[in-house]
């Protein structure tokens, strides 16, 4: 079970979505020093992401955002922090003139 799961909503389509998402990982490598794997699939990419203490992905659909991470015992007590500000960043992204996400999670 991940320590940090969140999911959204948004009406970006699956072109949007990859622009947003892009631009999410972007930030986690500089932000967070992560490493990341962007695959792109017919209908479903994926993201993974990894560094020492950090392990994810996140799933990017037409209408969704899904991020799933594990955290090590160091970064385990900053959970809700480091949740916080993926969330913040999240949803900026798809709050953006694009178009609009509403929360699931």
């Amino acid at each position: 079970m991940p320590d940090i799961h969140i999911e959204r909503n948004h009406t970006l389509g699956i072109a949007g979505a990859r622009v947003a998402a892009r631009q999410w990982i972007k930030q986690a490598e500089q932000e967070f020093g992560l490493e990341c794997v962007y695959t792109k699939g017919e209908d479903r990419d994926v993201a993974t992401f990894t560094r020492a203490g950090i392990d994810g992905t996140v799933e990017v659909t037409a209408s969704t955002f899904t991020l799933d991470a594990t955290l090590g015992f160091l970064f385990s007590s900053f959970s809700e922090m480091i949740e916080q500000k993926i969330t913040r960043n999240l949803d900026a992204l798809l709050e953006s003139p694009r178009g609009g996400g509403t929360r699931l999670a």
